[in-house]
């Protein structure tokens, strides 16, 4: 079993080797069921298997089993016989880069009757604090305040954060084919949206020649969010969604470029 060493970060997550202990107890599963012994969302569901890829083969009904290197690894997980590396605890790089990534956070957000109010929270939150800072929310971005209304800036954040996710939505069906868990990745999106919802009260106590360098450290923590919004609201892999967290910064850019907003 040397392979599975190489898997030690892999097989760390409980949810994973849960998934790899039930389809060895009873062989086939079909993903409807699966996602209900787990007691997960469909896009946590469908990362966890996609993570897990290599160890996995599904029939013509769409049903998931072990393949051969999943089966030798099912046996090792019954005999206890995982490398000394599965059985430490975590690293400290490990769990500062769950919650830099909100990962405990967003497992739990299939519950969308909880994280819906939060999300939509958090997006109010970010509308009200660009209003009181006279800035212009531009999704990734800010601009000073010009005409717009109290009630108006409020409005343009939380559609901004709200185009995001349509346009997610599109992209990740059209690319990933991923159906399902839209709630929940709305749920996502919205927390991802934090550190942007909280900059604008910090320009009222930094000093203004700070200010792009904070910026910036918030805008690549919210590509790393985002990056897990679509990673657990989507169940797309984090090394595809990283993609496409940067090609919405990109395009959010060059329509800014092209608007005349960074002139």
């Amino acid at each position: 079993m040397g392979d599975v060493s190489r898997y030690h970060t892999l097989l760390r997550d409980p949810t994973r080797r849960k998934i790899i202990e039930i389809l060895g107890e009873q062989g086939k599963i079909g993903f409807k069921e699966l996602k209900q012994t787990l007691g997960l969302g469909v896009g946590t569901v469908y990362y966890h298997l996609d993570m897990l890829s290599e160890f996995l083969t599904q029939d013509r009904e769409r049903k998931y089993s072990l393949n051969d290197r999943g089966r030798l690894l099912y046996a090792s997980l019954k005999e206890g016989s995982l490398p000394p590396a599965l059985q430490m605890g975590e690293a400290l790089s490990h769990r500062v880069g769950k919650w830099l990534f909100f990962s405990p956070i967003f497992a739990k957000t299939s519950k969308t009757i909880i994280f819906l109010p939060i999300a939509l929270g958090i997006l109010v939150l970010g509308g009200f604090g660009a209003a009181i800072a006279e800035v212009n929310p531009m999704l990734f971005f800010y601009a000073p305040g010009d005409a717009l209304s109290f009630q108006a800036t409020i409005a343009l954040f939380v559609s901004n954060w709200i185009g995001l996710f349509l346009f997610s939505e599109l992209m990740i069906y059209v690319f990933f084919k991923r159906a399902g868990g839209d709630m929940q990745l709305f749920c996502c999106i919205g927390l991802a949206a934090l550190p942007l919802a909280v900059f604008p009260y910090i320009t009222l106590f930094v000093p203004f020649t700070l200010m792009q360098y904070v910026l910036f450290v918030f805008q690549i923590w919210t590509i790393l969010l985002l990056s897990a919004a679509f990673s657990f609201g989507k169940g797309i892999r984090l090394d595809k969604s990283i993609i496409l967290s940067l090609t919405v910064i990109y395009l959010n850019t060059m329509v800014l470029l092209l608007l005349g907003k960074f002139s």
